[in-house]
């Protein structure tokens, strides 16, 4: 047994009514979920090492716009100079070393969100493209951010007309044989580029994506190049770049999103990122595609990273508002008999409410942490020249997988955020209560690194594609397993709802025979309309946009949740014993959750028939949440992190709720005092 001294012991208090009663050691549950002691233990480094600093202590007030950014880059220097990346993380395998910087950005962003954000694209993301994308030549630019920390810097994609779409991008690099130089330019307002975080104020390269135009005149599409944008000595901006501020946002405004217009702006031909495409002194284009889609793919695909981390940072912002909520209605009694009023954890209401999304926040993380593993384990084989068996098809499904469970993630746990602050009425929202930031600070998760609809069409046609070949009697291009079952999908089609009591539902056999039903009624139904539109003569382009409604949207969230149910149910079958009654009673309850948000489809497509089928599932999503009354506390104990970063006057772990709330209103600046400006509203007359 490892010893988990290291996380620190809760404080007695109200909330020992619930935690006397669970049936596991919440420290336990905390590693099980976290999946590895050594990131554990460096993450409660990270946080007893900014709790110390005063300055990460947090701020009473909202500071302004300008002030949350110059915090925001302090933090973010101050991180750098307590060097959490060790030199042994940074000589160990791609894998660990990946992880580890995972797990700070994780940390960091339970506290600030705007300096994770601020660190994961001017450090990792920048650096990860230098990798992926670039070869020798751009080493130095990989040493100056990573190592010695000289570069900040940022990622320049999306234009003022153009988001989603990049194939329109209308920023230009054309070649200059005479000066070996690239010459960016942008036409008019319209393509400058926007959006672009750490470029309004802070700086000093970005990560361009222009079109590559060759002296023939010849458009190669976009790739990536690396540009100068600041002196970094003094923070001026080059000459032959116009650069601003987006201006003050509904959230991370210590995020300096900026947008730039460059006016042949010259930058060396060496900038270029060049592993799959360059262009030669005398100006000739060279590449390993032939075809452009492809370059823009392989350069895109260096998002998938950046998404993944996304999603590991929603879990963390999901865990800390279930804890919240959770903590404040075990402690917050309403209503029952005289002199004994019943805490709201007792409601079934309040459990319907509330316990699917503890359930998510328990199935995302495990689901996340495999399939992190798998991803990083097929990229580090390929960047080390090993052989990975189908690299291509499993690129596409992970790329698949990716595109659609983003958008499940991100949208859940902006639905929890704003459901545990109902939950705890009135006082969730305060600023204080810290429900309101971490829904406004997660709110941007939904558009950023991909647009969540955009996304998930993606994710549509990869499904959609192996759906055919299965109907063709082909192989389904499946590496990572995730849909080989569409090769039964004639039988799969004729299953029907047989459970007769709530026991026989909260089975994984259940579960999982009935997603796949269920994907494939969806994948027959979108394949059937569309093919019914292109049969009217529709473009492929018309034919998928009338298909999306109901259809790919419908499909691919299904997909993604059946992803994280299979994920997630892989890693529990291997968890220790004394925990898997609890894992298990989650890992249900949130499949049962989601399934009882597609009984439309269940109905529809005749799986269901009649009162039982809808009657039951509620009923055995009711019984897992009576059953998980008495262990909820110290699950969310388990997902939670320190007090600190929590900062939370409701979700506090001693539980001292009242005494809590008194503390914070009687010591916020001004509480007591009267108004600067009251002269300006009392009547003349009595002055």
């Amino acid at each position: 047994m490892e010893d988990l001294s290291f996380i620190p012991e809760l404080l007695s208090g109200p909330l020992d009514v619930y935690r006397n009663t669970a049936s596991f050691d919440w420290k336990r549950l905390k590693l099980s979920i976290e999946g590895d002691i050594e990131l554990l233990k460096l993450k409660y480094k990270i946080w007893r090492t900014l709790e110390r600093d005063p300055l990460f202590a947090h701020n009473q007030v909202t500071p302004s716009v300008e002030e949350q950014k110059r915090l925001t880059q302090l933090q973010l220097k101050k991180i750098n100079e307590y060097k959490f990346v060790t030199k042994e993380i940074f000589k160990s395998s791609y894998s660990k070393r990946t992880r580890a910087i995972m797990t700070i950005n994780e940390a960091v962003q339970s506290l600030n969100p705007s300096v994770s954000v601020k660190m994961a694209i001017g450090i990792y993301l920048f650096s990860n493209a230098l990798l992926s994308l670039g070869t020798e030549r751009h080493h130095k630019f990989y040493e100056a951010t990573i190592v010695n920390r000289e570069i900040l810097a940022s990622f320049a994609l999306t234009e003022i007309a153009h988001g989603s779409d990049a194939r329109l991008m209308r920023t230009t690099a054309t070649y200059d044989p005479k000066r070996f130089e690239f010459v960016v330019h942008t036409p008019d307002f319209e393509a400058a580029k926007c959006w672009v975080g750490n470029l309004g104020r802070t700086c000093t390269h970005t990560l361009l994506f222009a079109q590559l135009i060759t002296p023939d005149g010849t458009n190669h599409g976009l790739h990536g190049f690396v540009v100068p944008i600041r002196d970094p000595d003094t923070l001026e901006t080059y000459p032959g770049l116009v650069v601003g501020d987006m201006g003050e946002k509904i959230g991370v405004n210590g995020i300096d999103n900026g947008f730039i217009m460059f006016n042949h702006y010259r930058i060396p031909r060496e900038n270029l990122l060049n592993r799959t495409a360059d262009v030669t002194e005398d100006g000739q284009y060279v590449s390993s595609f032939s075809e452009p889609s492809r370059i823009l793919g392989a350069a895109l695909e260096n998002l998938s990273a950046g998404r993944i981390g996304i999603m590991q940072e929603s879990c963390h912002s999901i865990a800390s508002a279930v804890s919240i909520a959770v903590r404040y209605a075990a402690t917050r009694t309403q209503f029952g008999e005289r002199d004994n009023e019943i805490p709201l954890l007792e409601y079934d209401l309040h459990q319907w409410r509330l316990f699917g999304y503890v359930a998510a926040a328990v199935v995302f993380r495990i689901y996340i942490e495999n399939f992190a593993n798998v991803y990083l384990n097929i990229v580090e084989k390929s960047n080390m020249g090993l052989k990975v068996d189908n690299l291509s098809e499993a690129v596409s499904e992970i790329h698949a997988m990716v595109s659609c469970s983003k958008p499940l993630l991100t949208w859940t746990v902006l639905q929890a955020a704003q459901q545990c602050r109902e939950a705890c009425g009135g006082h969730g929202f305060l600023k204080c209560a810290n429900l309101g930031d971490i829904r406004n600070n997660h709110e941007p998760t939904v558009t950023y690194e991909g647009d969540n609809n955009v996304l998930s069409q993606q994710a549509g046609n990869w499904l959609l594609r192996q759906y055919e070949a299965a109907l063709s009697g082909n192989n389904v291009d499946s590496p990572l397993l995730t849909v080989t079952f569409l090769k039964e999908h004639k039988s799969i089609a004729k299953l029907t709802f047989q459970c007769k009591n709530t026991t026989q539902l909260k089975t994984t056999q259940f579960i999982l025979s009935t997603y796949k039903w269920l994907l494939c009624w969806l994948l027959k139904q979108t394949y059937e309309k569309y093919e019914s539109y292109l049969a009217k003569g529709l473009t492929k382009f018309q034919a998928k946009a009338k298909s999306q409604v109901y259809r790919w949207k419908n499909l691919t969230k299904a997909y993604a949740e059946y992803l994280a149910i299979i994920f997630s149910l892989e890693s529990i079958e291997k968890k220790e014993k004394e925990l898997q009654p609890v894992l298990f009673k989650l890992f249900t309850l949130y499949s049962l959750w989601s399934l009882d948000r597609h009984l439309v489809e269940l109905y529809q497509g005749g799986y269901c028939s009649g009162d039982d089928p809808a009657r039951l599932l509620r009923e055995a999503i009711m019984e897992l949440c009576g059953e998980l009354k008495s262990e909820v506390v110290s699950v969310v104990d388990a997902l939670a992190p320190t007090d600190f970063v929590l900062n939370s006057v409701l979700g506090k772990s001693d539980g001292r709720l009242y005494q809590n709330l008194q503390k914070a209103l009687v010591s916020h600046p001004g509480t007591f005092e009267r108004a600067t400006w009251w002269r300006e509203v009392v009547p003349s007359a009595k002055l």
